[in-house]
């Protein structure tokens, strides 16, 4: 019942609704490790609060992008296929991590980001559908 309710809902819906939740997720943590980051470095009153903000947008957009680009080729990827497997989540993660590491410009840095989100990703769906099916 709820892969055919998945299957009638746009690929972009589910991204959006994605990123709302975990970029909401990221700018919490940038909300609470913020201010230690901002105290580490010395910075206290206005400076301090503007460190804070700039680390929830930070954090917010970041965990945002990477669960944006993630689920939609997630998404897309099962529906061309077909197929709901590990290989969507293999693709998707690499695709997220390559995204949200390409601004380094340092392609060890963005390889070994698509492979690490790529590998937390399959063991993630993974997980998802081993508890599904017990």
């Amino acid at each position: 019942m709820e892969e055919e309710l998945l299957s009638a809902v746009p690929c972009s819906s589910l991204a959006v609704e994605s990123v709302i939740r975990v970029a909401t997720a990221g700018g919490l943590y940038g909300f609470c490790a913020g201010p230690r980051d901002a105290r580490k470095i010395g910075l206290s009153g206005v400076s301090q609060a503007s460190y804070v903000a700039k680390s929830i947008g930070r954090f917010g957009f970041q965990c945002g992008l990477v669960s944006g680009v993630f689920t939609m080729t997630h998404c897309g990827l099962q529906r061309y296929r077909g197929k709901s497997d590990w290989v969507n989540a293999l693709v998707g993660g690499a695709v997220a991590g390559a995204a949200v590491a390409i601004s380094t410009r340092n392609w060890a840095h963005v390889v070994g980001t698509a492979g690490l989100v790529s590998a937390f990703s399959v063991l993630a769906n993974s997980t998802r559908t081993e508890s599904k099916h017990h």
